[in-house]
């Protein structure tokens, strides 16, 4: 039962179904669908194939199209919408008193069928529910993806709980002017609590959106959904990128999670099963104006068929939290759950509350179907030597516990050959541990302090997850795992997943290194840090990893920007290749140097290789701890 909708197209979002499913264009769907159920004769004009996006996100049964009329002669008989393709040259014969033409930049299209319109045929288009002028910062084509720069986030003020989402108007960078934000706060019944506009000053300034100033400007009660972001004026690339915490009164929850990943997907995995005396609960927020039928969503045990669906609907932007062992009762950690979302919601968060009250938040990861074993990748180490990479941190061990768990991620991986590789800060490996062709419904999880022998690492390193081949297996370069850590004094847990990327090679394969701007190979790093408000800790660990030998340090900048956007001091460090750095941000950074720059945020550059950081904090026994973005 998955949305009949396109999301992601040649490695790039499809930015249709954002434009037909916006907030603002969902207030006028009705008037327009009222428009066409009111015609006695409707002509359906599809040039681009674009009807069935329009019907499959709104209730389209009231309309009832007699004829359909395509563009391309291989269009030509396929049926949709209870009709059968006819070339559009036909269209005068249907004596339509209403055309729609499912096509936004309608004006073209409709003045190439003019002379084919019957006599006094009315014309509509999606142009009907296009967004306000002031909205649409690239003129040319109104389905220019930054155009629609959108995401969703998690969003709650309730019982104490918050949420602040934290940016930097980086589109300023790549010269964006005038950038605001359109904001919608949706309710967890999928109704309106509040929208607004944010303005945004033309430099690369803190975007803080706090529930709390949220809830008092608008004079809102508890509420917990989510908060519909529009970046109106960006320049350079669509994606909407941000942190956000999440953190509760009474110190229970202190947790940090990232942008949604704004394209909806089939298939989500990585959801961990609840241990005894934990619940899991699932946030499935709909991120469309239609609702989720009943059914529709489902979970399944990772390497099993067996779906169990969740029976109810939820409505448009609508809220539903899942308590996973409504649907897998027998579920338990280490196990995994698979997430057959249909397209119908951007990647979801997950909560895992303890017993004692306990709870932290992460999110699950995007599960490809498009991909297959590569037979390249295992003949690739003589060119690009560890190739494909998966690097976290191991936390100071004095503190904190380090758990790993590798999570299949596409549907078509039936195992994961994959070996460890432990180093110290100084780039040292440590040692090397295969962990086996681990099969697609493995249930085993990897304790990092229990694998290690004595104080061979000292206080603290990363790990690496690598393919290794040495008893077969497949690989697709899409590797990825859960890691899990946990205080050793409080038992406060977070944890946070990723995939694998190739590293610090001149060499290129299938677009790695990845760059966040330009071609291939991304060899340079500029990384955010959003900075906790005081008594809360920052924390940071980098990791300089490579596929092959690189430069022996970075020469990398940690640059501190007030709220402003305006730099106020800066530390260089170096870090050995293969090797990391933990540090708190009142390591670098003296009392008063950081009280100028309070509301701000720092910048981790580097022009001389490409470091891979996570971001946290730590408040008294809780901490927080997830991938920083770039951009």
């Amino acid at each position: 039962m998955a949305l009949s909708i396109e999301t992601f197209k040649n490695q790039h979002g499809d930015p249709l179904f954002k434009a037909l499913g916006h907030p603002l264009a969902a207030d006028r769907a009705g008037t327009l669908i009222d428009r066409l159920a009111g015609a006695k004769r409707l002509a359906l004009y599809d040039p681009f194939g674009c009807a069935a996006a329009f019907a499959a996100l709104y209730d389209f049964s009231v309309v009832r199209p007699t004829a359909l009329f395509v563009q391309d002669v291989g269009d030509i008989g396929r049926k949709a919408m209870g009709c059968r393709a006819q070339p559009v040259t036909d269209l005068k014969a249907s004596r339509a008193d209403v055309v729609f033409v499912a096509a936004f930049d309608a004006r073209r299209p409709i003045e190439h069928i003019r002379s084919f319109l019957p006599p006094g045929a009315e014309v509509v288009s999606f142009d009907e529910l296009r967004l306000p002028d002031d909205m649409i910062g690239h003129r040319g084509a109104y389905l220019d993806a930054r155009n629609f720069s959108t995401n969703f986030a998690f969003f709650r003020d309730q019982g104490g709980r918050h949420t602040r989402l934290v940016s930097v108007n980086y589109w300023a960078g790549y010269g964006g002017r005038d950038v605001s934000l359109y904001l919608r706060l949706l309710a967890a019944d999928g109704g309106t609590l509040a929208q607004w506009r944010e303005p945004l000053p033309n430099a690369a300034a803190t975007i803080v959106i706090d529930s709390r100033v949220v809830r008092q400007r608008f004079g809102l009660g508890d509420f917990t959904g989510q908060l519909f972001i529009h970046v109106v004026g960006a320049a350079g690339h669509d994606a909407v990128k941000y942190a956000l915490d999440v953190f509760s009164d009474d110190g229970t929850e202190l947790s940090a999670t990232h942008d949604a990943n704004a394209w909806p997907a089939d298939f989500y995995a990585g959801l961990p099963a609840p241990r005894a005396g934990e619940r899991v609960v699932l946030w499935i927020q709909n991120s469309h104006p239609c609702p989720i039928p009943a059914g529709a969503v489902g979970l399944n045990l990772m390497g099993s068929q067996a779906a169990v669906s969740l029976d109810s609907a939820i409505k448009p932007f609508g809220s539903h939290a899942l308590d996973v062992s409504t649907l897998l009762p027998q579920a338990r950690w280490p196990e995994q759950i698979e997430i057959r979302a249909g397209r119908h919601f951007v990647r979801p968060r997950y909560e895992v509350i303890e017993s004692s009250g306990r709870a932290h938040i992460a999110h699950v990861n995007v599960e490809r179907t498009d991909l297959k074993p590569d037979p390249r990748i295992p003949e690739l180490s003589n060119l690009l030597g560890k190739g494909y990479l998966l690097p976290a941190p191991v936390l100071p061990r004095d503190r904190w516990r380090t758990v790993l768990l590798p999570t299949p991620m596409a549907t078509t991986q039936v195992d994961l050959p994959l070996a460890l590789r432990l180093h110290g800060p100084d780039g040292q490996l440590v040692f090397t541990r295969f962990l086996g062709r681990l099969p697609r419904d493995g249930r085993t999880a990897f304790a990092i302090d229990e694998m290690l022998d004595g104080d061979t690492l000292p206080d603290y390193g990363h790990l690496e997850l690598v393919y290794d081949f040495a008893e077969g297996g497949g690989a697709d370069g899409w590797m990825h795992a859960l890691f899990r850590y946990q205080d050793k004094s409080s038992g406060h847990v977070s944890e946070t997943s990723f995939g694998a990327h190739v590293f610090n090679t001149a060499l290129t394969y299938r677009g790695e290194p990845q760059s966040y701007a330009g071609r291939p190979p991304g060899l340079s790093t500029r990384l955010f840090l959003r900075i906790a408000p005081p008594p809360i800790e920052t924390v940071c660990h980098l990791i300089y990893a490579a596929s092959t030998p690189w430069l022996p340090r970075s020469s990398t900048d940690i640059i501190l920007y007030d709220g402003d956007g305006v730099e106020v001091a800066k530390q260089r460090v170096e870090i050995a290749c293969n090797g990391s750095l933990f540090f708190r941000h009142s390591d670098l950074f003296d009392a008063k140097t950081r009280k100028s720059a309070e509301g701000g945020y720092v910048v981790v550059r580097d022009t001389t290789c490409r470091l891979f950081g996570y971001h946290g904090t730590v408040h008294g026994g809780a901490f927080s701890l997830d991938h920083m973005f770039g951009y």
